[in-house]
């Protein structure tokens, strides 16, 4: 058998590349039939629409020599649909727009104020809404109140009429012109004057204006109306003629007419279905590849979950068809796996969504799934950055208020730029608003199920960590009561840890709340660790025996993940528990074994592990053996001596072989190394000593 090597060592290496760094979750066999059982189900929903398709196309060779068997009108579909392209060009249905019809009725109220107040100024020459003649001025100035106020409400009743009747910008202005002449002949204006002079003003407010916009629905259905006034085009076929010839290709009207004599068969079509359920499924095979090198902690449920909504996406297609919204369809599951698995992880589902479309986006154009795929991309990115509820809330008004706006603006711009994203009839506002509170309550729904899905898939978002790190949550307000030093010891290794994360741009958040949790098992038995002790005598002394004592640091271990599992924490949090003392020798009691008997095993004075798989846990094993020796420093030590006793115990976690699976690499522990002395150099700050007012003395 042929074996390639190096791609096999390739495939791994990629596999195992750490980004985040972290372990690589093996799953069972039944976890891995679960996970392409389900991949199995999304390429047979997304290979369904090809499952019946025809035999026969038009353009391919026919098979065979066919006749008419009978007389027949068939429907000619090809050229019943360039009917209906030619009718959308020309058949565009306008109503008035009472909005544009307001602004243009208070354009004419100002021009009339102006006009009003040029009459005012005692000068008719001076500049105003319209250049006035010596007839006009000579009227204008010697004209009444009563006058004035019916001269304005015929010029308002003129435009009026105009524009119930729908006016046009393009309207030339001559026919302007002409057209309020005829609207002011029947009013009583008898001057020659005041009607010349309402006639420019009509003109001055309403040239270069509409008010008329096109309505979608009644376009439809005027197109609809001109075919059936025109008649369907149909191919009038006689008895025994020849529909097609054997080796020649299908016209378009010989598949119809083949069609209606039910020569084309709709039956499976092994080859068509198996491209594409294959296609389908390697679609699958890829997304979780990908999320896995993006996650390597990736999960079975985080699988399912993913797979399921991908399945509820291609479910979504093909019930609703031409009329599915792809906004709703692929924004909200990107959204709540971003949160929870990740940009990447988010990302890559998005691409395989819409990859794997299974119909064509009809009715208004592809444009609608590349606008999508657009939002999509901007709410993924964004999102992997929201650290709160509040932020994720905003991000679900804003971005069907940026999907509605862009829409539009792209609509506006298609005269100019040529782009039919929506094919050949364009959607009107109130669509594209539809589609957008659609993805707004979408989204709503969304952030409502994501803490249901935090607990049922295992998911961990920035929101969650940030809530598990509260410090008034009740297990680690009863660390802080029953274990206090601990609990000190607990936030000193925080402080450690965050900053040794932040100088190699770890998981802050997530090292963070791991940090707080690590030594949770310490309230089984509080006393019987040293931090916990006063005054009073050690338990160990009275137990005198170290490989029960060996038992007991053991037990704080294996006793906090059973918190963590009662507690409900997620994985990637219970997993600081074991993996920050990985399997690190107890070296005093294994010391005091010797003593007793030299020969002892060394592996029963070990943790049981397993090691750091991550480099969060090996930044929190770093700092927990730290902390103790940089605060007994003395008070005099240099930063290079502390910086020397920070490096001998990471070179012992080391040489212990504690850190081989951490994905840390040694300019990363050398970073980490520069952190802790510089929290250890903010501890250690000086203080001015203040002086201690000493007690009065009472005199006798």
């Amino acid at each position: 058998m042929v074996r390639f090597n190096g791609v096999s060592k390739l495939w791994r290496r990629w596999l195992r590349h750490p980004r985040p760094a972290g372990r690589l979750l093996r799953w069972t066999a039944i976890q891995s039939s679960l996970v392409l059982l389900l991949c199995l189900f999304v390429a047979g929903a997304s290979s369904l629409p090809w499952l019946l398709k025809p035999d026969l196309q038009p353009g391919a060779l026919a098979p065979f020599n066919a006749i008419a068997p009978k007389d027949a009108l068939v429907q000619d579909s090809t050229a019943l649909e360039q009917r209906r392209s030619t009718l959308v060009a020309r058949s565009v249905v306008q109503v008035l727009d009472p909005d544009q019809t307001q602004a243009l009725k208070l354009r004419l109220e100002r021009q009339l104020s102006e006009l009003q107040q040029v009459s005012e100024s005692g000068s008719a020459a001076r500049v105003g809404p319209v250049n006035l003649n010596a007839d006009e001025q000579v009227w204008l100035e010697q004209r009444s109140d009563q006058d004035r106020f019916a001269w304005d409400n015929v010029v308002r009743q003129a435009a009026n009429r105009m524009l119930s009747q729908g006016l046009v910008s393009t309207l030339a202005v001559d026919q302007l012109r002409e057209a309020a002449g005829l609207q002011l002949q029947g009013d009583a204006i008898d001057n020659p004057a005041a009607r010349s002079l309402a006639g420019k003003l009509l003109v001055s407010s309403l040239q270069g204006s509409s008010n008329l916009r096109t309505d979608p629905n009644l376009s439809k259905q005027l197109i609809e109306e001109q075919l059936t006034k025109q008649g369907i085009p149909t191919i009038d076929v006689r008895k025994g003629d020849l529909i097609t010839r054997k080796g020649e290709p299908i016209s378009p009207q010989a598949y119809d007419v083949l069609d209606f004599f039910g020569k084309v068969k709709r039956e499976p079509q092994p080859l068509i279905w198996l491209g594409r359920f294959l296609e389908a499924l390697v679609a699958c095979g890829v997304m979780l590849l990908v999320m896995r090198r993006e996650r390597p902690g990736l999960e079975v449920r985080h699988a399912l979950l993913a797979l399921g909504l991908l399945l509820l996406a291609q479910l979504a297609k093909l019930w609703f068809q031409s009329t599915v919204s792809p906004l709703a369809v692929l924004v909200p599951p990107t959204l709540i796996l971003t949160e929870g698995l990740g940009t990447g992880c988010g990302l890559a589902w998005m691409a395989i969504a819409a990859l794997i479309w299974p119909l064509p986006v009809n009715g208004l154009g592809h444009g609608r799934l590349l606008i999508a795929v657009a939002v999509a991309t901007t709410g993924g990115v964004i999102a992997g950055r929201q650290r709160s509820r509040g932020q994720l809330l905003q991000l679900a008004v804003l971005l069907p208020l940026g999907a509605l706006v862009s829409q539009w603006v792209l609509l506006q711009l298609q005269p100019f730029t040529g782009w039919r994203l929506w094919g050949s009839l364009n959607p009107g506002l109130d669509e594209l608003s539809t589609d957008a509170l659609l993805l707004g309550l979408l989204l709503m729904l969304s952030l409502l199920m994501i803490p249901m899905l935090e607990g049922s898939f295992g998911l961990l978002t920035r929101a969650r960590l940030l809530e598990l790190a509260d410090q008034e949550r009740p297990l680690l307000r009863r660390l802080s009561c029953e274990a206090p030093g601990t609990f000190e010891h607990t936030l000193m290794i925080c402080g450690l840890a965050e900053e040794g994360a932040r100088a190699i741009n770890a998981d802050v958040d997530l090292i963070r709340t791991g940090s707080l949790y690590h030594d949770v098992g310490k309230l089984h038995a509080p006393d019987w660790f040293i931090e916990n002790q006063k005054d009073g005598p050690n338990p160990h002394d009275a137990l005198n025996d170290p490989e029960q004592s060996a038992a007991v640091l053991q037990a704080h271990v294996d006793e906090g993940l059973k918190l963590a599992k009662r507690h409900r924490l997620p994985r990637p949090i219970a997993d600081f528990i074991p993996e920050h003392q990985g399997t690190l020798k107890m070296g005093f009691f294994l010391h005091k074994a010797r003593q007793i008997n030299p020969n002892i095993e060394e592996r029963r004075f070990r943790y049981h592990g397993p090691s750091p798989r991550s480099k969060e846990t090996g930044i929190l094993m770093l700092a927990d053996g730290c902390e103790a020796a940089l605060r007994s420093l003395p008070p005099d030590t240099s930063e290079a001596e502390a910086k020397d006793t920070v490096r001998r115990i990471v070179e012992s976690r080391q040489q212990d072989g504690q850190l081989r699976k951490s994905g840390l690499s040694r300019s990363e522990v050398e970073l980490v190394v520069q952190a802790f002395v510089k929290v250890w150099r903010r501890m250690r700050h000086r203080r001015i000593p203040y002086p201690i007012p000493s007690r009065p003395r009472h005199s006798a």
